[in-house]
This record gives structure tokens, C-alpha cells and sequence, in this order.
């Protein structure tokens, strides 16, 4: 036999070959550690399979990989206060896929859930959350504020197999005249506590003076404790650096 009539038959053979070898490869799956396997055979969901090497027909089945190990969902949320002040924040969700429920998920949600309930979720439950608090009170109350946002997303995503770890609101956004208006109020109440101090200084030496003009009155002379009160009132907070006999101020040895 010619060398040109075998080629047909060698080229037959590699194809063959070939093909036995990619009905080989494609006969395996790989799961990795904290995923599971959702195996379809022609488009209809067939079984689960855990992390690991499995078998599977090849060609007619597929298989897509579902995550069941802890994830971390970042996205920015807006909504308005019960005060009606508009309110903008980062919310940061970690969840996690309910492993035994991979194909209720897939069947009923798809292999995009996140986007198509998590996400919704998120949003749904930050606006039902703000709406429940005043401006002020998402700032000064925030831990309430995240546990109810927490139960109320929990409660929705449950339904669909996928469980929340933890949720954190990373931060509050206000509208310029709202921080305007809390800067403010800030400084208002500054001067205001200042000029309270200063009325109860006010009235703490007039009070003085008036005790000792009436001990004045009582001794009709100037005592002691009158004098030491006057020193007081005119000292300038710098001690003399030589006195000539005793001190103005008796200061108690024990």
C-alpha cells in the first residue's frame, strides 16, 4: 500500500482519537472547596454534587458552579429620612449560599441571584429602614438603625436559601443644607453653654461679694475674711517676689 493512500486513514484515526480524548476530559468535574456542583443534562437540572472530582456524561450534561463559602456584597443605597431629609450611604452585606437548597436556587432564581435579589434586597431594606428614623436619628441611633435594617433583610433573603452573616451601613451622606443646618446648631449650642457658665461665674461673685458685705455689716469693721476676699478679687495671679510681713492669704499648714 502507497504512503498516499494510508494518509486518509491516519488523519481518520487522529480525529478519532481526538474525539475519544475530549469524551474523556469532559467525563470530569472539578468542585472546589466551598462551592457545589449543579449538574444539568440537556438544559433540566440532574443532581448536586459536593466539592471534589465527579463523573459525568459527557456532551449531554453540563455543570455550573454555585458558591457556598461566605461572600462579601458592596453597593450604595438612597433613600429619604422620616424628617423627608434625602440620605445616601455605602451598605457592606456578607452572605453565604444555602449548600443543601444549590438547586431550588438555581431552578427558581439562576446562577445570577445576586444581582437579581440580593441586590433588590439591599436596597428595599435600607429605604424601609431610613424611612422609620429622622435624620438625627440614623446618626445619633445607628446601631438600632443597622439591626433593623439586618432583621428586615434577613427576613427577605431567607426565602431564597441565602443567609446573612452580616450587614454594616459604612457610612451616612446628608445634603449640603442638612449639614449646614447641624453645623449650625452645633455652634449655637457652643454659645450657649458658654454664656451659662459665664452667668453662673457672674453669679457666683455676686453672691461672694454679697455674703461679705453682709459679714461688713454684722462685725462693723473690716474682718479678715473680708480683707482675704478683697485680696482675691484684686489679685492679678502673680506672686510678689518679696513680702514684708504676713501674707494676705492664710494659707492652712494642716
Amino acid at each position: 500500500m502507497k504512503p498516499q493512500n494510508n494518509l486518509p486513514v491516519l488523519i481518520g484515526l487522529g480525529v478519532l482519537i481526538v474525539f475519544i480524548l475530549v469524551l474523556f476530559l469532559t467525563s470530569f468535574a472539578i468542585v472546589k472547596a466551598g462551592s457545589v456542583g449543579v449538574i444539568t443534562r440537556l438544559g433540566a437540572v440532574n443532581r448536586v454534587v459536593n466539592p471534589g472530582l465527579s463523573l459525568k456524561l459527557p456532551i449531554v450534561e453540563g455543570i455550573t458552579i454555585m458558591e457556598t463559602r461566605t461572600q462579601k456584597e458592596q453597593v450604595d443605597a438612597q433613600a429619604a429620612s422620616k424628617d423627608l431629609q434625602e440620605v445616601k450611604s455605602t451598605i457592606a452585606l456578607n452572605y453565604h449560599l444555602r449548600a443543601e437548597k444549590a438547586v431550588d436556587v438555581y431552578q427558581n432564581i439562576g446562577p445570577d441571584y445576586k444581582i437579581r435579589i440580593i441586590d433588590p434586597a439591599i436596597q428595599e431594606a435600607f429605604k424601609a429602614t431610613t424611612a422609620k428614623f429622622t435624620a438625627t436619628e440614623l446618626i445619633t441611633k445607628r446601631e438600632l438603625v443597622k439591626q433593623e435594617a439586618l432583621k428586615h433583610l434577613k427576613s427577605r433573603l431567607d426565602r431564597f436559601n441565602v443567609i446573612v452573616d452580616d450587614f454594616n451601613i459604612v457610612n451616612f451622606q446628608f445634603s449640603d443644607d442638612f449639614n449646614q443646618a447641624i453645623e449650625q446648631k452645633q455652634v449655637a449650642q457652643q454659645t450657649l453653654e458658654k454664656a451659662k457658665i459665664e452667668a453662673e461665674t457672674a453669679t457666683t461673685q455676686a453672691q461672694g461679694q454679697a455674703d461679705a458685705q453682709h459679714i461688713l455689716q454684722i462685725s462693723g469693721s473690716l474682718s479678715a475674711p473680708y480683707l482675704e476676699f478683697l485680696a482675691i478679687q484684686k489679685w492679678d495671679g502673680k506672686l510678689p517676689n518679696a513680702t514684708n510681713g504676713v501674707p494676705f492669704i492664710n494659707i492652712p499648714t494642716r
